[in-house]
């Protein structure tokens, strides 16, 4: 089955090359991806429309991106406060995303240590 989600290279590129031909060098890498990562998608916002603070209101993050940001904060050993300050989020956001990630890391275990027969 076909993926609905939107070409976000064509729909950035279309927009840099109509709006923003300055700006074209400092997208590049992200237009030569086959896909864009929901942080991609944000980073390339704010690199087009930063004249003043993005709202928060509308952003979605996939599960690669929420792991990607739970790693960065782990990898640099920063706190809910220092993590939601750099990526802009709320640390109740962060939160969340620790207890679903938990969650979700039990279960797998669970279900790798129970009996093949018992399921």
């Amino acid at each position: 089955m076909e993926s609905r989600e939107p070409n976000y290279v064509k729909i950035f590129s279309d927009i840099i090359s109509k709006k923003f031909p300055k700006k074209i060098s400092s997208c590049t890498y992200f237009l030569e991806k086959e896909k864009l990562s929901s942080l991609d998608v944000i980073t390339l916002n704010h690199i087009l429309f930063h004249d003043g603070e993005a709202s928060n209101e509308h952003k979605s993050y996939d599960d690669e991106s929420i792991a990607k940001i739970l790693e960065y904060q782990r990898k640099n050993k920063m706190t809910n406060t220092a993590i939601a300050s750099v990526f802009k989020l709320s640390r109740n956001t962060l939160a969340a995303w620790k207890k679903n990630a938990s969650k979700k890391v039990k279960r797998i275990h669970q279900y790798q240590t129970t009996d093949p027969y018992e399921r």
